[in-house]
């Protein structure tokens, strides 16, 4: 019988996440923020440092590899979405996560990132929305507004934007959810969230760029501003907002519109959040649109919608095994020189 002793694991802590690499973003940009919750939340998650793979395409956001103490790779513009798959299908033990940027991952990378989330391999995909493209210095992305002026657009964007999230709900995606960089608290929750999906996980992440697209969010993100505009899931709760908690959303059919508590509606009234829920998610996702022009609705932020799908890379597996199972395992030399081999004295 064998007696040696197992070494007990190093407890880890966000300082064994970072690397000894100078960060190399613009002083005040939400990337900072981001970078940190991640760091923060890996410990918890309990994964050896060594089967986390963080995958990047181009960008400010894909330096993200350079600062996580794990295995990681900055690869080519618009296609992190790609190799992920390649190393989840091969490597399907580890932990990977994507990291990308609004231009990086719907603009070059869009038929990538649709793939990715149809075929539902379970890695997890940070979306960081800033609506501009920063690495290159400020032309507009796929996310921004319409008339949006920029060195690319100077007379005014006349593009219709991504909504991103109804993109993923149109990619059949298994779980999407939205947070911002300054709420650190919040993000930390649906990172961990993110990782406790079995799927292909979207979280699209609102953040600054304080240089040349400062406060496109600052509406959500302020004290003053973000109980009013910013309306924060939880499940199984009602949808209630107001720097009093004395909003609510209210569905006169399949249009959500805003109540006062106590005045024309109760709490009992109220659309109650469900996660599960695809037609209503359907509904959540296209409030960034505020289509009804009639009044003014706050942006949804947590998580949207959630399903049970298998994974890609778990039935590329059965298949395999089914395949064999009947076949053999098979002969690469024998497959190489055909049917037709003659032998030559």
């Amino acid at each position: 019988m064998n007696t040696t002793a197992i070494p007990a694991q190093p407890t880890l802590t966000a300082k064994d996440f970072a690397t000894d690499q100078e960060v190399r973003w613009c002083p005040g940009c939400g990337d900072y923020s981001i970078l940190a919750q991640v760091q923060k939340v890996m410990p918890g998650l309990g994964i050896p440092k060594e089967n986390i793979v963080i995958i990047s395409g181009i960008g400010c956001s894909s330096r993200f590899p350079y600062y996580m103490n794990t295995y990681g790779m900055h690869s080519i513009h618009g296609r992190a979405t790609a190799i992920a798959s390649g190393l989840k299908a091969s490597r399907p033990e580890l932990s990977v996560w994507i990291v990308a940027g609004d231009g990086d991952a719907l603009s070059i990378g869009g038929n990538h990132t649709i793939h990715l989330l149809r075929r539902n391999f379970d890695v997890n995909m940070m979306l960081f929305n800033n609506q501009i493209y920063g690495l290159t210095k400020g032309q507009y992305s796929p996310t921004s507004e319409e008339k949006k002026v920029t060195k690319s657009s100077p007379l005014g964007s006349i593009d219709h934007p991504f909504n991103p999230l109804a993109l993923a709900m149109g990619a059949d995606a298994s779980f999407i959810a939205r947070s911002m960089d300054r709420d650190p608290k919040h993000l930390q929750e649906i990172l961990i969230r993110s990782y406790k999906h079995k799927g292909a996980s979207f979280t699209e992440i609102y953040q600054n760029c304080n240089i040349f697209n400062d406060g496109a969010f600052e509406i959500f993100t302020e004290k003053s501003s973000k109980p009013e505009q910013a309306l924060f899931l939880e499940q199984g709760k009602p949808l209630i907002f107001g720097a009093a908690k004395n909003k609510g959303i209210k569905l006169d059919g399949l249009k959500p519109v805003v109540v006062e508590i106590g005045d024309s509606a109760g709490v009992d009234d109220l659309w109650i959040h469900d996660e599960k829920d695809f037609y209503k998610a359907q509904v959540l996702v296209r409030m960034f649109d505020d289509p009804y022009k009639d009044e003014h609705l706050p942006r949804p932020f947590g998580v949207f919608y959630e399903t049970d799908r298998a994974c890609y890379e778990d039935v590329m597996t059965m298949q395999i095994e089914e395949a064999i199972a009947v076949k053999g395992k098979g002969d690469l030399d024998k497959l190489l020189r055909g049917n037709e081999v003659w032998t030559i004295n």
